[in-house]
């Protein structure tokens, strides 16, 4: 397919992308590669697949499917800007969308502002080895988008364009210069620098711009703004990290690396606040002397300058005659930070610096109420409540670092702490579920620990007390708000979560009262598997029903300031999918939340869950406002948590404007299905009987290929794996243990590996048969389905998923690789099955919707159809280094070496051009 006939059909976004492509024609030629320009595909003539496919050749896919990404993203903005010019309301997912659907429900003011404060949403960034670009090219990639826009903008001369022109031949001569890859792992530090990036860089420019799209919304809708400011009526915004804090698997976060991290989040919150605070400096000029001012006022600001000393002196008398900047200026002084040309540089406990958050929150609002007082209504309420905002959502510690690790590291740790002690038993890994119980309440009655603090431990127990004590010695003194939850990968039991409250006493997280011990420390299980999914009611039943667990959590509902208890459940996406398949996967998922947030309301608990979802539709990934409406009743309960991993980060949030896009489908999307089942009763899904057999069967067909002999192989051989588990694209090793079984291999690696083939087998593999034995069996109940599919939130979200990965499932491809396995018989067996399944899924797809593929998913369709002869061209190169890294493996491995780092580039630019990894 040409990029005229996509232009043609799609509109101007490929435009732009002809212009990036003449640009980067025209640098390389000026800089003397005019043997690469020439490969440029879709402006230069000449057939695609009669290209030599060299690193350079790579380097140059890579580049252009970047490219495209890029327009497309732009393209997406321009098409809601369009929109939203004929009406705020046209854009599906956002405010005024959402409030015009209330709205027309019947629900005005008195039922959306008291919820709307009430709204809680937390994305948690993660680094999982997925992002397969260095963070120099992220950089890069920003800085082109930027420049695109810009040319975009009516308002430059045509001398200005020019130059924009000659800036952005620029960047992508930089970008072409710039090393993609990863030739050495990255380290912890350098992937918390990323993250750092978005919440220092990012997401304070985005939240003032969601706050007043909300505004906008309500104002064009007849809602009453005021009400929103005068109430501070805004959804609460938060983030979460697992960089430095998640340890499951990975032995390179040690104690030393966590504290670094709540150091170093510390000291970019202090960037953060301390930039905004001098732009309200600067903008609060306002002529009025301090004694003018109301007494709670200047009683507040003489107890500042009391507090700082000398130095509060001297900022006081820098603004004489401007009580407001000079109340700034002091809140400025109170940071604890050393600064050198206003940049904050260090952490620093200087006289009267602020030690928590609320206490800049308070003189925050105090500072608000005294401009409402002077009449300065618009001042008070955009510009001090804009900075009001960056302090609730970032604190003093920019994101809550959460902590995870697996519950059999747990159970590790616990016996070798036995053994420290010269326990009688120690063997704590190999007791049964009711000796562990009986062990584990009967240590939580007293506070005496196992061992001394010097005491020398074996391994894991050594790895788990050191980053208790860690987090002990840095809560003790900044407070606990820097700490998200303590995280049970692999829960499977009661004990599981108990054990980590004994652990947690170990280190001094635990204090008595009359009644008993309780956790300063929020355990949060994470339910991964089908099994656990299934499971999960039952032992969040008996974790409810324990005194310790009760006294816990209203400590935690006190220190938050909520109206009841909250527990936090962390639901997996990767394995459940892994174990199961897409569509057993999803529905065990909203099984599992509907029961737990029934069981949350009969222990008069909220249940705030925590989505573990990734960058892949096999993962988690799709529409949010899809993914949020077809969450079970009570679910997101006004309250939801998320984990954005690896290169979603970047196509998400990257450039502010669809920074601010995602974010508000977040937000948005949670108020309107919270007010919706706030006021409807409680209802399980009403195609439940049909979505359940659907499930059963497909994951039959789908464990039944897993399970089957020579499955592994087949895998191992047709796909890139081996060469995923050696590359150096995160600082997690793929597997769990080093096992080399499917059980071991993390759900990313898995993904990543079927979707570099073009197989994305993990998204559709058993539906197909499911679907043609409903409609076989049971023609009515099929019938009820293809009524349902367009109109039902859940079914919609799943199929909508499902369609997206057959748009980029390509069977020429799957062959291709199956090439690579050795094994005649395995591979004619094998790929029989992916085929036949296909076909099927293509079938039932078509006729269910009732429209074929080209129709249903136009954008997806000819973007995927302008990429085919690149990535035809990348995936004959990579079957080929595949096939003879793999020989040299074994009779020469310093030529592997060299093979590896080319097909390294095949693998990243395979990645671009599928817009994921894992």
């Amino acid at each position: 397919m040409t990029l005229d006939t996509v232009e043609k059909e799609m509109g101007k976004a490929y435009k732009g992308l002809r212009f990036l492509l003449e640009a980067l024609y025209e640098v390389l030629i000026e800089n003397g590669e005019a043997d690469i320009a020439k490969f440029i595909p879709w402006i230069n003539t000449g057939q695609l697949h009669e290209l030599p496919i060299t690193p350079k050749t790579i380097q140059l896919y890579s580049l252009v499917f970047q490219l495209v990404n890029m327009v497309e993203i732009n393209n997406a903005v321009q098409n809601r800007r369009s929109l939203e010019e004929a009406d705020l309301a046209g854009v599906n997912g956002l405010w005024a969308s959402n409030l015009k659907f209330l709205k027309e429900r019947g629900m005005g003011e008195k039922e959306i502002i008291p919820l709307l404060k009430e709204i809680s949403i937390e994305p948690v960034l993660t680094a999982h080895p997925t992002e397969a670009k260095r963070a120099t090219v992220l950089e890069h990639h920003r800085e082109l988008y930027l420049l695109l826009v810009k040319l975009e903008n009516t308002m430059y001369s045509k001398h200005e364009k020019a130059h924009i022109r000659n800036t952005i031949k620029l960047s992508l001569y930089r970008l072409w210069k710039t090393g993609e890859i990863y030739l050495e792992k990255p380290d912890v530090e350098s992937e918390l620098r990323n993250i750092v990036h978005y919440l220092v860089n990012v997401f304070p420019e985005v939240i003032p711009i969601v706050d007043q799209r909300l505004e906008q919304a309500v104002d064009v809708l007849d809602l009453n703004k005021s009400a929103i400011q005068g109430n501070h009526a805004y959804p609460k915004i938060t983030f979460g990290n697992w960089v430095g804090g998640d340890r499951d698997g990975h032995p390179l976060v040690t104690a030393d690396v966590t504290q670094n991290t709540l150091l170093h989040l510390r000291l970019n919150a202090f960037v953060v606040i301390g930039r905004k605070l001098n732009e309200l400096v600067r903008r609060l000029s306002f002529s009025i002397p301090l004694e003018k001012c109301s007494k709670a006022y200047q009683e507040r600001t003489n107890e500042m300058v009391a507090e700082l000393g000398e130095r509060g002196d001297k900022v006081l008398h820098r603004n004489v005659g401007e009580a407001f900047r000079q109340m700034i200026s002091l809140m400025i002084a109170k940071l604890p930070v050393d600064t050198e040309r206003g940049h904050a540089t260090k952490l620093s406990k200087t006289q009267g610096a602020y030690i928590h958050s609320s206490q800049l929150r308070s003189d925050l609002r105090l500072l608000q109420k005294e401009l409402l007082g002077y009449g300065a209504k618009s001042t008070a309420y955009e510009e001090v409540t804009s900075a009001l905002r960056i302090v609730e959502v970032f604190g003093f510690h920019l994101a809550a670092l959460d902590i995870r690790q697996n519950s059999d590291f747990h159970d590790k740790a616990i016996g070798q702490l036995l053994k420290a002690a010269h326990w009688d038993e120690s063997s704590y890994i190999d007791w049964d579920e009711e000796k562990r119980i009986a062990f584990l309440l009967k240590e939580l009655e007293h506070a005496r620990p196992f061992v001394h603090v010097k005491t020398p431990l074996d391994k894991e127990a050594k790895a788990v007390m050191d980053c208790y004590r860690t987090i002990e010695e840095h809560t003790a003194t900044y407070g606990f708000n820097c700490i998200g939850s303590f995280i049970v990968s692999m829960t499977r039991s009661f004990s599981d979560l108990m054990t980590v409250y004994l652990l947690a006493k170990e280190a001094g997280l635990t204090f008595m009262v009359e009644e008993g011990l309780v956790s300063k420390i929020h355990v949060v299980p994470l339910l991964e598997t089908i099994e656990d999914l299934e499971n999960g009611p039952a032992i969040l039943e008996a974790y409810f029903s324990n005194p310790i667990v009760q006294r816990s959590l209203k400590y935690h509902q006190e220190q938050q300031g909520l109206k009841r208890p909250m527990q936090q459940i962390m639901i997996g996406y990767s394995d459940s999918n892994k174990d199961g398949g897409i569509m057993s996967s999803n529905w065990h998922l909203y099984k599992a939340q509907y029961k737990l947030a029934q069981l949350g309301e009969e222990y008069n608990i909220d249940i705030r869950f925590f989505h573990g979802k990734g960058g892949s539709i096999s993962r988690g990934s799709g529409p949010t406002h899809y993914f949020i409406k077809a969450l079970p009743y009570n679910s997101p309960n006004g309250n939801v948590r998320l984990t954005e991993q690896g290169e979603t980060i970047a196509q998400k949030y990257a450039h502010k404007v669809n920074a601010a896009f995602n974010l508000e489908l977040l937000v948005a999307n949670t108020l309107s299905k919270t007010l919706m089942d706030k006021n409807n009763d409680r209802s399980y899904h009403d195609k439940a009987g049909i979505i359940e057999w659907l499930a059963e069967e497909s994951k039959n067909q789908y464990t039944s290929l897993i399970k089957s002999d020579g499955f592994i192989a087949y895998f191992r051989a047709a796909t890139p794996i081996d060469a995923i588990e050696t590359s150096k694209i995160g600082s997690r090793p793929s597997k769990r243990t080093g096992a080399n079984t499917l059980a071991d291999l993390r759900a990313i690696p898995w993904v990543f590996s079927w979707s570099q083939a073009s197989y994305h087998m993990t998204s559709w593999y058993g539906l197909g048969s499911a679907l043609k034995k409903l409609k076989t069996e049971r023609p009515n109940q099929y019938q009820e389905l293809k009524q349902a599919i367009e109109t039902d939130a859940f079914l919609k979200y799943v199929f909508t998923n499902v369609d997206s990965s057959l748009v980029a499932t390509d069977e020429k491809t799957m062959r291709l690789y199956s090439e690579l396995v050795p094994d005649a018989e395995l591979k004619h067996r094998f790929l029989s099955k992916f085929l036949d399944e296909l076909k099927l899924m293509h079938h039932h797809m078509d006729d269910l919707t009732g429209k074929p593929i080209e129709e249903r998913r136009k954008d997806l369709y000819y973007s995927n159809h302008l990429r085919a002869p690149l990535m035809d061209s990348l995936h004959a190169k990579q079957v080929a280094l595949l096939d003879r890294w793999r020989t040299e493996k074994i009779n020469n491995p310093e030529a592997a070496q060299t093979t590896q780092i080319e097909l390294m580039l095949t693998i990243n630019a395979i990645a671009g051009a599928n817009r994921n990894t894992g």
